[in-house]
């Protein structure tokens, strides 16, 4: 298990990539004004799936960037 400092730190590196230092800075200043909840907006984000789909796409994802 990732240490939280850990998570904070990839979290930011995966959105720095995907979104630009703005986008990503916007992100959570959006994420930090309005109220949040995280399982309604994960069910909106990726309907479709469930969090152990989500989870599984994501381990691929890691695994795959780490060859």
């Amino acid at each position: 298990m990732k240490a939280d400092t850990e998570i904070k730190i990839l979290g930011m590196e995966i959105l720095s990539q995907h979104l630009g230092i703005v986008e990503t800075e916007r992100f959570i200043a959006l994420i930090q004004r309005e109220k949040f909840d995280y399982t309604k907006w994960r069910q909106d984000l990726f309907p479709e799936m469930s969090g152990e789909q989500i989870s599984k796409q994501a381990m691929k994802l890691r695994d795959h960037n780490q060859e």
